[in-house]
């Protein structure tokens, strides 16, 4: 697919249109806390309270809603244990490691970028 291709192509997602990939996976992965709780759970799979010991600055209310919505797109699997009290882990499903080479790009461009200066 050439560059052309891709800006003049629609693309339907959440009843939205899109002309550009990089807008949907924006719209999957963006925001403050997407890309590193996938990132994560890349690493290991997660109890709620693990994510929420990685991120000093996250409110419970927004991992929850954060963590919903990228299970909501198939990309974090939630498994939940039927004992007392409950259990609860998050996983990336495979579509979920599909974007871990994209995130590891985005880790190294990140350490470059603040290595060489601005």
């Amino acid at each position: 697919m050439t560059l052309n291709q891709t800006a003049t192509e629609s693309m339907v997602f959440r009843e939205r249109v899109y002309r550009c990939g990089i807008d949907i996976t924006l719209a999957v992965v963006g925001g403050k806390w997407k890309a590193s709780i996938l990132w994560h759970l890349a690493q290991e799979t997660l109890r709620f309270s693990d994510l929420q010991r990685q991120f000093a600055d996250i409110t419970r209310k927004m991992l929850t809603q954060q963590l919903r919505e990228l299970e909501a797109d198939g990309l974090v699997h939630r498994e939940v244990y039927p004992q007392v009290p409950p259990k609860v882990e998050y996983s990336l499903t495979r579509k979920g490691r599909s974007i871990y080479p994209i995130l590891e790009q985005m880790c190294e461009w990140g350490q470059g970028f603040v290595r060489d200066g601005e």
